[in-house]
């Protein structure tokens, strides 16, 4: 007896104007979503049909009535945005998020040139976690936005005056390199290692503001061996790429934290720089700290990665490639 296929799901739409929106320019958004979930949309009038297994035809239908509410609420549609929804559908930390959820600004973070938005799940409970603790580590591979979210809702912190200064540090420890063999004044030797958090203040406050608010001690930017034997009060602090830190290291810049202060960490475990068979300060804190009130550990995906979709693939490939070589050592 022949395997009859499922009947395929049918949408209809009010407005032909923005389903052809919610398509894309020769149906682009309709071919991402096809591509994503294994399923076929065809467009007929006012009409999308959804073929494909039940599951997926679900997902689909979600993700094509979350983006046409997007449309509706006046929201300009592009495959970034789309690839945000096919994220947020996946129900991974055990929740469904639609990108409608986020447009009553809840997990909106308020910069002085920019609204930034989540765009995956994980990036949604990572703001969440920015808002209500007083100490968040944010962990995971490259291009999944951790460090520009922290440095985005620091931002936001310093500008809207819940804090007086805003610290951004990282670790001086690169391919092997020592500052004192570098040519140049001191803060062209370690400008180069902060450029990620300069273009984050670039994007959330621009240039020549933040540079002022540099010389007046409002922004501070320094090596993390400068925060020794601190404490600062009304604070917020970042730390990026933690996983070149030292167990004694991490311990000294989490113990800085004054009254009405913040710490976020952010660092990726797989890409530490520190000499073969040191201890890893970004590891013993997140096994250290797991549990403890007032901490929040959100922990990214390679499907996370918000960045060019080729960036997700190769992330996800050298993970692999990094499991397997684990996998063998371990034999």
């Amino acid at each position: 007896m022949a395997k009859t296929s499922p009947a395929p799901l049918q949408l209809t739409f009010a407005s032909n104007q923005l389903l052809a929106e919610l398509c894309g320019r020769q149906d682009a958004h309709l071919q991402l979503i096809e591509d994503t979930l294994g399923v076929q949309l065809v467009a007929r009038g006012n009409q999308l049909a959804i073929f494909g297994p039940p599951e997926q035809a679900a997902r689909a239908k979600g993700v094509l009535e979350d983006l046409y509410d997007l449309l509706k609420n006046g929201v300009s549609l592009s495959p970034a945005q789309v690839e945000a929804s096919l994220r947020m559908s996946d129900g991974l930390l055990g929740q469904q998020l639609k990108s409608t959820d986020l447009l009553n600004g809840s997990t909106t973070i308020h910069t002085p040139l920019i609204k930034v938005m989540p765009r995956s799940v994980t990036q949604h409970a990572y703001v969440s976690a920015l808002t209500r603790s007083t100490l968040v580590f944010g962990v995971g591979p490259a291009g999944t936005g951790k460090t520009f979210l922290a440095a985005a809702y620091a931002v936001h912190l310093l500008m809207s005056r819940q804090v007086k200064k805003l610290v951004l540090t990282r670790p001086v420890l690169e391919a092997g390199e020592r500052l004192g063999f570098l040519p140049g004044t001191f803060e062209e030797k370690i400008d180069p290692y902060l450029r990620p958090l300069f273009d984050a203040l670039d994007d959330t406050i621009g240039r020549e503001k933040w540079q002022k608010m540099r010389e007046t001690g409002q922004i501070e930017i320094a090596p993390l061996a400068y925060m020794r034997g601190r404490t600062l009060k009304d604070c917020v602090m970042l730390l990026d790429e933690a996983q070149n830190t030292t167990p004694q290291q991490m311990k000294m810049f989490l113990t800085r934290l004054g009254e009405n202060s913040r710490i976020f960490v952010t660092g990726d475990p797989g890409q530490s720089d520190l000499p073969r068979g040191t201890r890893n300060g970004l590891d013993d804190a997140l096994r250290t700290l797991e549990g403890v009130r007032d901490i929040d550990i959100i922990k990214f995906r390679e499907a996370d990665v918000v960045r060019h979709p080729l960036v997700s693939t190769i992330v996800t490939a050298y993970a692999e490639r990094d499991r397997q070589l684990n996998f063998k050592i371990d034999e």
